[in-house]
């Protein structure tokens, strides 16, 4: 592969690993396993105590069955709202939606109850669909000094409560969240300031974004009991019967809310949820409390998620780009363990970082780039085992092939120094050693053609070649072979053709085929030439009366020092890589081989070339 090549098909890879490893993320699964990893963050990494500002006070099932029931709500509220006031809290919020009339006479001692209480929020909600609010009744509504939504997001995907929206919005009425407006009263402020980015309410910023419905994460207290948090409780009951309980809500801002489980519907699971979920009045405390002590934790934007991908990505493939061996091993582990860590990490500085993205971006990047550094690997040590395969082959072919001519030299050049010849006999042997040398330099010459013609290090001749002479020098060449055996070479229909080609390596590739033949045909055989012209090309055949070939050995005869049983044992000398050069050679030109061949009955190499004009062979 080209050096262009394999950076882009690298680079090619890395792209594919971010791609497959962001895309992931905004998957379904993806969305989970990053839920899954912040739960567990937020579970490891307590936040340290603090004294709480406020106190949940719970209609839970004692109350229920000591002040009259589910049927008695508003008039446990009463109770509740004229307890409190002597007490003097802060804030008194209602997780109640009283947007129905109830019994005159409850509601009548309700409304008073409501009117002696200062700093008091009650709670709205959406009808279903979102279309419309479910607000309080007038008369309970004029007494207050602010109306809250009672809405915690629950995730989609799992049902988890991570988040509070802190603002709601129904056609053109919008609401704070309850806790919000809790903490406003209990600051003193007469609003809240908004930016797209942020809230501010006196000197204290929220970062809570409006495209996201102003979402906080809430800083929960350390887990109290059956997956409970910390912040202090008191029932209805308690406020009623206990004195010293009642004591602990003066100057408090107070949350009031049905805790029973059984009467309740706003129960959700949170990342501290063991077996119980979590009523809702205690997800808007714990909302309170994170706007209280100003512990927020900030969602890392899409912007910073994709660059940190990106630098994961892009040091994943330096790694194996720049190094080797353990060297790049060892640090493709550290930059994952890194990459696994930096999560949690920023978690501990109040930013929530999605884990799977940076996570699945440095392993896929670290697996991609090192299988592909791999398999480059891999692919260059067999290109060079295939050239050093090449390079013994060519040594064979040299000591093997050249042998005869080489043998005719030395013999010539003995005769002429050891005896004393005459001036014919002399020029004899010296035309002799010249014949052979310049057969053993074409011999040369050709075998380093087809090398480079297949090593693509060269292109071939492409000259004007009559295909009548070609076969006449072949012929006589190897007719001094034939008459030692006795063989009787024919040249029947031979049409006249001219190729475009490089005459020298055609003259091998045929001769090649003529000699084989002679070679395995008996004494007295007969070898036939033919050639004439097709639609597919010019044929050009040789046919022998030899030992021939089956099937199997028909399919293996073009593989490099591959020879048949028979041609083993017949005795004669070869190397078994003279076909496949003869192979490469009519490739070379456009054309190839075709063999028929039966054990016994001889075989027939018919050799198909374009000629020009009519096309390459088909």
């Amino acid at each position: 592969m080209k050096p262009g090549g394999r950076v882009a098909g690298y680079a090619g890879v890395l792209v594919l690993s971010f791609a497959v490893a962001v895309v992931s993320s905004y998957t379904p699964l993806g969305r989970q396993i990053d839920n899954d990893a912040y739960d567990w963050m937020f579970r490891l990494r307590k936040p340290s105590p603090w004294t709480p500002q406020s106190v949940i006070l719970g209609i839970d099932e004692a109350s229920f069955q000591a002040l009259g029931g589910v049927r008695g709500l508003r008039g446990i509220l009463s109770d509740v709202l004229e307890r409190l006031a002597p007490l003097s809290p802060k804030v008194v919020a209602v997780d109640l939606t009283l947007s129905d009339a109830g019994e005159p006479a409850e509601d009548a001692r309700l409304e008073a109850a409501m009117g002696r209480t200062g700093n008091l929020v009650l709670a709205a909600e959406l009808m279903p669909g979102g279309t419309a609010w479910q607000d309080p009744l007038e008369r309970f509504r004029q007494h207050a000094s602010a109306v809250g939504h009672v809405h915690a997001a629950q995730d989609p995907l799992d049902g988890v409560n991570r988040q509070v929206p802190l603002e709601k919005a129904a056609g053109r009425e919008r609401h704070w969240a309850l806790s919000l407006e809790a903490y406003r009263l209990s600051r003193g402020a007469a609003r809240i300031v908004e930016s797209p980015e942020e809230l501010r309410v006196n000197d204290l910023i929220i970062p809570a974004r409006r495209e996201d419905a102003r979402a906080i994460y809430v800083r929960r207290l350390p887990s109290g009991p059956h997956g409970g948090t910390a912040i202090p409780r008191i029932s209805a009951v308690e406020l009623r019967d206990d004195p010293a309980a009642a004591e602990s809500l003066r100057g408090k801002v107070v949350l009031i809310g049905v805790t029973a489980q059984s009467a309740a519907r706003d129960r959700l699971m949170t990342p501290y949820s063991s077996e119980q979920p979590m009523p809702g009045v205690e997800i808007h405390a714990n909302a309170f409390e994170t706007l209280a002590q100003n512990r927020f934790v900030k969602a890392a934007g899409d912007t910073e998620v994709l660059l940190a991908c990106g630098g994961a990505t892009v040091l994943a493939g330096l790694v194996f780009w720049l190094l080797s061996g353990w060297a790049a091993y060892g640090t493709a582990l550290g930059l994952l363990a890194a990459a696994t860590a930096l999560p949690y990490a920023l978690f501990s500085r109040d930013t929530v970082f999605p884990p799977l993205a940076l996570v699945a971006s440095a392993w896929l990047s670290a697996a991609g780039a090192a299988s592909y550094q791999h398999f480059t690997a891999r692919r260059q040590l067999r290109r060079a085992e295939a050239e050093k395969t090449r390079y013994q082959q060519a040594v064979h072919f040299v000591t093997h092939e050249m042998r005869t001519p080489l043998t005719a030299i030395q013999g010539s050049s003995e005769l002429m120094s050891r005896y004393n010849l005459n001036d014919e006999k002399r020029k004899q042997i010296a035309d002799l050693i010249h014949s052979e040398s310049r057969r053993l330099g074409r011999m040369i010459e050709t075998f380093l053609n087809v090398e480079r013609l297949s090593a693509g290090q060269m292109e071939m001749r492409r000259e004007q070649v009559p295909l009548s002479e070609v076969v006449q020098v072949c012929l006589d060449r190897a007719q001094a072979l034939a008459d030692r055996k006795q063989i009787t070479v024919e040249r029947t229909v031979l049409e006249d053709a001219t190729l475009a080609g490089d005459r020298e390596l055609l003259e091998y590739a045929f001769y090649n085929l003529l000699t084989n033949a002679i070679k395995y045909s008996p004494s007295g055989a007969r070898v036939t030439v033919a050639g004439r012209q097709a639609s597919a090309g010019f044929r050009l055949s040789v046919r022998d009366e030899g030992i021939g070939m089956d099937r199997k050995e028909v399919e293996s005869v073009f593989r490099r020092f591959y020879r048949t049983r028979r041609a083993i044992a017949s005795g004669e000398a070869g190397s078994g890589i003279g076909l496949s050069i003869v192979e490469q050679i009519v490739s070379h030109h456009g054309g190839r081989i075709e063999v028929e061949s039966a054990p016994g009955k001889g075989s027939c190499f018919t050799l198909v070339l374009p000629v020009p004009g009519d096309g390459a062979a088909g």
